[in-house]
C-alpha cells in the first residue's frame, strides 16, 4: 500500500505541475525519449533482474490473455473476451478445444482452477498483475522465476545444456521441465512435461499433456521485457502458434499473494 501511495502521489504531483503551466519535458530530448541501457552481468550476459542497490520487478503486461500474433481481439483483465464472437480468432483451435473455450468464456470462467488454490502455470504467470522476477543463479546456471500471484510460487529453468527429459520417464507437473539456451541476447526456453490440471492462460484456453512451449525472453532496454511464446499442442490446436507481449520494470518489491482456501 505504501508503494502504491507513493506512486499515486508522484503521478498527482506531475499532473499538478503540468496543469499549473510549468513546461512539460521535451519529448525529443534524450532524457524523455530514451530508457537506460540493458543491464548486463560482468561477462556480458543480459541481466533480467535487479542491479546492485536496486529494487524492482516485472509487471504491467501489455496483454491479458494469450492470443495469436496478428489477431484483433480484445479482452478484459481476467481474460474474458469483450466480444464473445471473437473466440475463433484467438488461436487455431480444434473443434473440441474451441467448444470448451467458448463454454469457459460463457460461464464467466467460474471453473478456473485458481479458485480452488490450484496454481496457474505456463505463460499465465507472466500476466499476473502482481508481477514477477527473473533471477539468474550463476552457480547452478539456472533461471528462477518468482511470482507474486498464484499463491507465491516459483519456477526454474535449467541453462546448463542438459536435454529435456524423456516424457515416458517423468510425471507431468504444473510447470513442466524447462531447458534454456542463449541466442545472442535472447534467452530461448523449451518446456514440456505438463499436466492438464491448470489453465495456462487467462480466459481458459485449453491444453493437454502434449503441450510444448518455446519461450523467448529479451530485454532491449532497462525498462522493457519482451516475452514471446510459441504454443505447440497437436491434440488441442491445428498448428503451432505464437503470442507476444511486453512487460515494464516497476520499482519496488512484488506484492505477494497467498491462497487461503
Amino acid at each position: 500500500m505504501l508503494i502504491r501511495f507513493k506512486q499515486f502521489a508522484l503521478t498527482a504531483a506531475v499532473t499538478l505541475v503540468v496543469a499549473c503551466g510549468a513546461p512539460a519535458p521535451d519529448s525529443a530530448s534524450p532524457e524523455a525519449s530514451s530508457a537506460a541501457p540493458t543491464p548486463r552481468h560482468a561477462d556480458g550476459l543480459v541481466n533480467f533482474d535487479r542491479q546492485p542497490g536496486e529494487l524492482g520487478h516485472w509487471a504491467l503486461p501489455s496483454q491479458h490473455s494469450l492470443v495469436e500474433i496478428g489477431a484483433s481481439v480484445a479482452f478484459d483483465e481476467s481474460g474474458l473476451l469483450v466480444n464473445p464472437e471473437d473466440a475463433a480468432k484467438v488461436a487455431p483451435f480444434m473443434d473440441w478445444s474451441l467448444a470448451l473455450y467458448r463454454y469457459r468464456q460463457a460461464n464467466g470462467l467460474k471453473d478456473d482452477p485458481v479458485n480452488a488454490c490450484i496454481s496457474p502455470a505456463g505463460p499465465r504467470h507472466l500476466m499476473d498483475p502482481r508481477g514477477f522476477r527473473l533471477i539468474h543463479d550463476r552457480n547452478f546456471d539456472r533461471l528462477y522465476v518468482l511470482f507474486g500471484g498464484g499463491n507465491r510460487n516459483w519456477r526454474h529453468m535449467e541453462l546448463d545444456g542438459r536435454p529435456l527429459p524423456n516424457l515416458d520417464e517423468v510425471v507431468g507437473t504444473y510447470f513442466g521441465y524447462s531447458r534454456g539456451a542463449w541466442q545472442g541476447d535472447t534467452l530461448v526456453v523449451e518446456s514440456t512435461g505438463f499436466n492438464d490440471r491448470f489453465w495456462f492462460s487467462n480466459g481458459g484456453l485449453p491444453h493437454t499433456p502434449a503441450l510444448k512451449l518455446t519461450e523467448r525472453f529479451s530485454r532491449p532496454d532497462h525498462d522493457t521485457l519482451v516475452y514471446n511464446v510459441t504454443v505447440d499442442d497437436p491434440r488441442t490446436y491445428t498448428r503451432p502458434w505464437t503470442a507476444e507481449w511486453t512487460l515494464t520494470w516497476v520499482p519496488g518489491d512484488i506484492e505477494e499473494q497467498f491462497c487461503e482456501q
